[in-house]
């Protein structure tokens, strides 16, 4: 006979979505449109946006298969948000802003099905939590320095990490956060300090955080938050790019700013390896955001 194995002992396996969506930012102005990302990798042409233009904004996932876009500029700071549906429909502003407007913050899941934002111009470090059901809570105080421009992921199957950012000077740390969406104090890395570039997971439970035009270098998260020393870039290196999970276990970092809009991707294998540009398609910007979602 086979043993009776009870149902809590068993491993849940860590959330991971098949698609992506690239959302907003700043081609010759704002705008709302969107570009998603299939199970291989494939970024669509545009489609039409929906909800306030803006940029310099964050998303990330939610309800282990939903995602959210929020904050950014107007270009006045704002703290609108728009859910994404399972199939990568994004939703009209939500009617009530929370939270502290700003730009530039990052955002991450953790505890499997819930999400957070943090950080942003001001610069601050006040985090707002993103609950199953995509209501973002009312300001966390800020645990942390004060920055803009840092970079988030998940990382461990349930928990997150936000990275580096602008203080000024650019800066080399990380925060933690729990899988209760708690933000560990900081802590430094070897890696480059750096702002306003982007990170994703991959391999279902790590993180890598992108290349930048100053130093042109990747660092890899391993499952337990730790973030190695840098890796020579790969790619055209660009900043304000957004980056995001696809496939279940692989990554996409996609547009930004190479001394004008770009539209270029770099696609990341599920052992953390990026990959040489692919041609750009869509509107060429920069300051988009991006989350996975199915």
């Amino acid at each position: 006979m086979f043993p009776i194995i009870p149902a809590n002992t068993l491993v849940a396996s860590y959330p991971t979505n098949d698609e992506g969506i690239f959302g907003f930012g700043y081609s010759d102005s704002r705008v709302s449109l969107t570009n998603l990302v299939s199970n291989v990798g494939v970024v669509a042409d545009d489609t039409s946006g929906v909800g306030t233009a803006r940029s310099g904004l964050a998303a990330c996932e939610y309800g282990r298969d939903k995602g959210i876009f929020g904050y950014g500029g107007t270009p006045s700071a704002s703290s609108l948000t728009n859910l994404v549906s399972n199939t990568g429909v994004v939703a009209s502003d939500q009617a009530s802003a929370t939270g502290t407007a700003r730009v530039y913050p990052a955002a991450c899941g953790y505890g499997s099905d819930k999400g957070i934002f943090g950080y942003g111009s001001g610069p601050t470090a006040v985090t707002n939590l993103v609950s199953n059901a995509g209501v973002v809570a009312s300001d966390t105080a800020g645990v942390g320095t004060v920055r803009e421009g840092p970079a988030a992921c998940e990382y461990g199957g349930d928990k997150g990490i936000f990275a580096f950012g602008y203080g000024p000077p650019g800066l080399s740390m990380t925060n933690l956060v729990s899988n209760v969406g708690v933000v560990a104090d900081d802590t430094a890395t070897v890696a480059s300090a750096r702002s306003h570039l982007a990170a994703c997971s991959y391999g279902e439970d790590k993180g890598i955080i992108s290349s930048n035009p100053g130093p042109n270098v990747s660092n890899l998260v391993s499952n337990t938050g730790v973030v190695a020393s840098d890796v020579a870039g790969v790619g055209t290196p660009r900043d304000y790019i957004a980056g995001c999970e696809y496939g279940g276990d692989k990554g996409i970092f996609g547009y930004g700013n190479v001394g004008g809009v770009s539209s270029l991707t770099n696609l990341v294998s599920n052992v953390g390896v990026v990959a040489e540009d692919t041609a750009g398609v869509g509107t060429a910007r920069h300051t988009a955001a991006a989350c996975s979602f199915n």
